[in-house]
């Protein structure tokens, strides 16, 4: 990395933190590590056939045979003389073995959740039109897949479970209502079945000769609906208390359990309801804020909102922001609704763009990527801890509201407590899924309850996000608190020389792994990771 992408400060600790990781290569096996991940990286890529995932049985023991090898090479390599930053390393790479063993042992989504299928053939009807010579034939060779693609799905959902079966039916025949990755429409489709219907409408305008397979597919799809319609499937879909405590101790290195998750997560919906009020008596006299009256009026707002930012960040010393870092737009589109209603997120995000801009934007998320883009260590590259991407994003936007940047906004600080409100009902919600407490419908019930202006469909699906992805959900409050947790660790260490911006720059430098190994290599503080070894490391 050049030194001129950022200040002399912050680029220090970059560089020394990306090279760490390389100056003990001659201590013990750790090249051997290094290649053992390269293989492992290339191993897990999803296997695949004309196109859509292949999960059939021979793939799947393939796939197992060949993580007991891969577990077998790593427990040969003995990290005991290495330094902080390469015992690190060696925790990433078991983290992601014992990942892709929970997905085999125990989710099993080939088994559990039609919905892995239903999503699947969605994404073929994305494609946009016209198509080139080549694009054409690759959608072509994945209509032709669908027929077989949905059969291997009947013979496979031998375990499959009831909230997975009523999600993947309801994928099917109705529109999300929130449209998380789907190109837009005036009118959303009805589901998996009208983006066929879509598709067909425009092949027949750009490429009618390919509408037979686009219609063949459709007629495969109507009938595993069909299918699904008669089949019972009875299973609980959430993995349990046991299940869902192995995978934060041993994938996501988190030193909590369901109760300590459960509590923090009401603790913070309380707090952030407190903040709330507060705000709202000391705004009486100040004018409500009302949404964006036109899609020019809110590109002005993304604007003003995006200069603020980034001048508060260089003003106040917050964090360093690289020189290749340009402009990113904005995280939620502008959308007119035929019956005028907006979900949570466009309610939010078309008062003022900022609780959004941070979490999504700058500093968060879009600025975020780019920052790990640059990173090319050969295992913290490619790592993604979801408890350090999104607890930053929340972090920073109780970290900008503290630090002043809403100071003159009083009625854009009730919209930030408005999301941390949001983000601490997840808690609950998730352990609730996962315990086989709430229902889908019951997560999103509790999570309008508690949360203004949520809607029922990002409450639905953000439900569904959690209970496929297990403590997802909690990653947003959950990482939030670590965060602070260190901070602390480190103001407490530097006294008076505690740097706001060094912290964050060493934090963001340390790459997107688990906080507790952020701590242990920032601080030297071994109390929370002293746990997650099968036996004490020198």
């Amino acid at each position: 990395m050049r030194r001129g992408m950022v200040g002399v400060a912050a680029a220090a600790w970059f560089v020394l933190s990306f090279v760490a990781c390389g100056r003990g290569a001659e201590a013990g096996d750790y090249q051997a590590l290094v290649k053992l991940n390269e293989e492992f990286l290339e191993f897990r890529k999803p296997a695949s056939a004309d196109g859509l995932p292949d999960y059939s049985p021979e793939v799947m023991e393939a796939q197992m045979t060949g993580l007991r090898g891969f577990f077998g090479r790593l427990e040969a390599i003995d990290p005991g003389g290495w330094t902080i930053p390469e015992k690190v390393d060696y925790l990433l790479v078991r983290a992601q073995l014992n990942e892709f063993d929970f997905k085999h042992r125990v989710l099993k989504p080939w088994a559990r959740d039609p919905g892995i299928y239903v999503s699947a053939v969605q994404r073929v009807a994305f494609q946009e039109l016209p198509a080139s010579k080549e694009e054409l034939s690759e959608l072509e060779s994945r209509l032709e897949s669908v027929p077989t693609f949905l059969d291997q799905a009947k013979g496979s959902l031998t375990e499959g479970a009831r909230e997975f079966r009523m999600m993947a039916l309801r994928d099917l025949q109705q529109p999300d209502g929130v449209g998380h990755g789907h190109p837009y429409r005036e009118v959303p489709p009805e589901g998996v079945i009208g983006w066929y219907r879509d598709l067909n409408q425009r092949l027949e305008e750009h490429h009618p000769d390919t509408v037979p397979k686009a219609q063949a597919a459709l007629e495969a799809i109507i009938e595993f609906r069909d299918w699904l319609l008669k089949r019972w499937m009875d299973a609980p879909a959430g993995i349990g208390r046991e299940n869902y405590e192995w995978y934060l101790q041993n994938v996501l290195y988190m030193p909590f359990t369901m109760e300590d998750i459960a509590t923090i997560g009401d603790r913070e919906l309380h707090r952030g309801w407190t903040f709330l009020e507060l705000e709202h008596n000391k705004n009486r006299d100040v004018p409500i804020l009302e949404p964006a009256s036109s899609a020019e009026d809110y590109e002005q707002r993304i604007r003003e909102a995006d200069e603020q930012i980034r001048r508060f960040i260089r003003e106040e010393g917050i964090l360093t922001i690289p020189d290749y870092v340009g402009e990113f737009g904005h995280n939620v589109p502008w959308i007119e609704r035929p019956d005028g209603r907006r979900n949570f997120w466009e309610q939010v995000q078309y008062r003022d763009p900022r609780p959004d801009h941070v979490h999504a934007v700058i500093p968060g998320h879009r600025f975020d990527m780019l920052v790990k883009e640059h990173d090319k260590r050969p295992i913290r590259g490619p790592y993604y801890d979801s408890g350090r991407i999104e607890g930053w994003a929340l972090y920073l936007e109780e970290m900008f509201l503290q630090a002043g940047l809403l100071d003159d906004l009083p009625r854009t600080r009730e919209l930030f407590y408005i999301f941390q409100i949001a983000r601490a009902v997840r808690n609950r919600a998730d352990v609730g899924l996962h315990n086989n407490e709430f229902t889908i419908q019951d997560a999103a019930r509790y999570m309008i309850d508690r949360t203004p202006m949520m809607d029922d469909n990002v409450a639905r699906v953000d439900a569904e996000i959690y209970l496929r992805e297990p403590a997802y959900g909690i990653s947003y409050q959950m990482g939030k608190i670590q965060i602070e947790q260190l901070l602390a660790d480190r103001a407490l260490q530097f006294g008076d020389r505690f740097s706001l911006k060094e912290f964050h720059d060493q934090f963001l430098a340390a790459g997107m792994i688990p906080i507790s190994l952020i701590r242990w290599e920032m601080t030297g503080l071994d109390d929370e990771v002293r746990r997650f070894w099968d036996e004490p490391q020198d």
